[in-house]
Parts: C-alpha cells; structure tokens; sequence
C-alpha cells in the first residue's frame, strides 16, 4: 500500500515557525542577566542583616527568571492569532482578579494600598500586572478590525437617528467602548489605590487607540478629563494626598515618609562618574527602603555611577526602539498593535520608575522591569516579550532584512 502523504501545514503555522527577532531577544536575555546580578548585590544585605539566607531573593528571581524564559519561548511559539478570539476573556478575568483583592483572605496590603492577591497554590501576585495586557489585548483585537469613513447605521429620518449619525461621523460612538473600559480600570484601581498601574493603563489604552488612527482632538479632551480624574483622585485620597507632600518637600519628615526619596538621593549622588563599584554601594545597608525592588535603580547608580546607568538604560532604549521597528513592520494590523501596546508599558514603566527614585515624580510603588524583585511580574514581562517574538516570526522575510 502506499503512504498517506501528511497534509502540508497551514500558511498559519508556517509563519508561526519563522525565525524570531534575534536583536530583540538578545536585549531582553541582556537586560534580564545584568537585572539579576544587580538583584544579587541590592539584596544581599537585606537577607543577610534579616537573619535570613543572603541569597533566598536572588535564589527565587533566578528561578522565576528560568521559568520565564520558558514561558517567553512557548508563547513565542504560538500563533498571535489565538490572541485575538481570547482578548474579551483574559479582559473579564482581570476585572475579576481586581475585585477579589478586597476579598478578605485573599486580598493582602502594604505600604497603605491593597494590591496583592494570595491565592492559595500561587505564589503572591498584582492583579494590576495581569489588568495591562488585558487592556493592550482588548483593544489592538479590536481596533484592528476598525474602519474608517463608514457611515452611521442610524435612520436619518429621525432626530434622534441623525444625531447618532453625526456622533458615530466624528467618532465619539466609536469610543465609547474603549472610555467605558478605562473608566472601570480606573475605579477598580482607585480602590486598591494604584496610581502608577492607573496611569500606565492610561497611557498603554492611548498609544494603542493613537496607533490606529484616532483622531488628535480626542486625545486632549480626554487627557484633561484624566489629569482632572486623577487630580480628584489624588485629593481625596488620604494616601496619595501624603505621597505628593512628601515629595514636593521629602525633608518635611526626613525620618518618616521623606526617608525613601531622600536616601535615594543621596545613593544617587554618592555614584558620582563611574560608581563605588559593583557590591559596593551604602546605602543597601538598611537605609534605603525597597533597596531590592521600586528602588533598585538608585543602587545601580550608587554602584556603576552616570556611565554604568547610561548603559543600561541605553540598552532599555534599544530594546524599546526595536520593539517599534518590529510593530511597523508587522504582518497586519492587531500584530502591530499588539506591540505597540506591549513596548509602550515597557518604555513608560522605565521612565516611571526612573522618574520616582530621582524624586522627578512622588512615590508610586513602580518596579524597575527585569530588575525589581518580583517573581509574578518577571514571569509576566517576559511573556509579554514572548508576544512580541511570536508576532515577529511572522514578518515577511523581505521586511525583516
């Protein structure tokens, strides 16, 4: 008998099989091994002054950090695609995740804030990590399906038809969806309170709906309607309200709420040029709280100075340029927004948390990508890196020469 010849593989599957970005991977596989070595000399202190293992932090973000390699290489092995059908899906499941941290026994606090979900099996983990690649998912599955110049569907007959019409002419029916969405992110958020998770869903929901082609005027009205949202929020929240204080004048309570801001400052400053050299930095002594995590990054200056720091954040700078390169240069339209959506949380999470230790903006409680303790947000970066490879497999091989 003959052989059955085996049905060739879909044009899908093939492309799903294409070469990953190599420059892309190599910055992020970079960033992650000096992420860790920066970990190692930051927590050392901290674990051996505690009475703990000096090296159980860096121990548990190493194994993270393997696991996440792993996670990365399987979703960049999946078709992009599948993404889109379950866009709708991963959003309903942050939305829940964010309402069970008020659920007493699973919702944990710190710092003032109720951010943290303890499920039990799992190990600790921010809903609000989960909540920004649901809102990069929902909207580039739906904006790449969008359409511009249609006319309204409503009967012209009728006032109220016209009305419609004219609204979905210049597109504020069209944007409906998308307000309602942040708008309950921001409440849910409000609740735990987040304000950096607040603003970089903001800022990640913008750059997706202004890369697929929102009008500009849409843009400023509703950036004033969210810096007054914000403003509101900040007023009237006790928590925030102290952080702002805090930082326009940090010595007001040099001992107290200034202290963080204030001896990051000075680890800053001591770097000088070229650093005290790595492991060798002062204030990871116990003075610096967070030392390991949102404030790891004045350790890096204290240890490698202006040089050491301009590299890396040269490299962040790459990595985030390639990224764009890649979502220009994608097969369609949800694949390009898929990353835009994805660097853009990388790019405004490094300048949040660049911007916070060098007191430019008040204490939000933003990690350092790659480089902050935090096992459950690692995994979720580098899966979301994982995205970004998956959909350069797919560029055309002419485009990505």
């Amino acid at each position: 008998m003959r052989n059955k010849k085996k049905p060739s593989m879909s044009i899908e599957k093939q492309l799903a099989r294409g070469p990953l970005d190599l420059p892309f991977l190599t910055l992020t596989l970079l960033l992650l091994g000096i992420g860790l070595i920066t970990l190692l000399s930051a927590s050392y202190p901290s674990g051996y002054y505690r009475g703990g293992n000096p090296y159980d932090i860096f121990i548990r973000q190493a194994v993270f950090a393997v696991l996440g390699i792993g996670v990365m290489y399987v979703v960049s092995r999946v078709d992009y695609q599948r993404w889109r059908g379950l866009s709708l899906i991963v959003l309903m499941i942050s939305v829940v995740l964010l309402l069970l941290v008020k659920v007493p026994g699973l919702g944990s606090s710190a710092g003032g804030a109720n951010r943290w979900l303890e499920i039990p099996g799992l190990p600790r983990f921010q809903p609000s990590e989960i909540a920004k690649f649901a809102v990069i998912l929902y909207f580039s599955a739906r904006l790449s399906k969008r359409k511009e110049g249609t006319k309204g569907p409503y009967d012209p007959r009728r006032l109220g038809g016209r009305t419609l019409n004219k609204l979905h002419e210049v597109g504020f029916l069209e944007l409906l969806p998308y307000a309602g969405v942040l708008l309950l992110m921001l409440g849910l958020l409000a609740l735990q309170p987040h304000m950096s998770a607040t603003i970089l869903i903001l800022v990640v929901g913008a750059s997706i709906l202004f890369a697929a082609g929102i009008k500009l005027r849409w843009f400023i009205i509703a950036g004033g309607l969210m810096v007054t949202l914000l403003g509101l929020m900040i007023a009237t929240t006790d928590y925030m309200t102290t952080r702002v204080q805090m930082w326009r004048n940090p010595w007001a309570d040099p001992l107290g709420k200034g202290l963080q801001a204030i001896q990051s400052l000075l680890a800053i400053g001591s770097g000088g040029l070229l650093g005290l050299g790595l492991g060798n930095s002062r204030q990871k002594f116990l003075y610096l709280p967070e030392e390991h995590n949102d404030f790891i990054f004045s350790v890096i200056c204290e240890e490698l100075g202006f040089i050491g720091v301009t590299l890396i954040l040269t490299l962040f700078a790459l990595l985030i340029v390639r990224g764009y390169w890649l979502a220009m240069h994608a097969r369609d339209r949800f694949g390009s927004l898929l990353i835009v959506g994805v660097t853009t949380l990388l790019a405004f999470q490094v300048f949040l948390n660049v911007a916070v230790v060098t007191n430019l903006f008040p204490v939000t409680g933003i990690s350092l990508p790659f480089f902050s303790y935090g096992g459950s947000a690692l995994l979720i970066q580098l899966a979301e890196m994982g995205v970004v490879l998956a959909v350069s497999r797919q560029i055309p091989a002419q485009k990505s020469d």
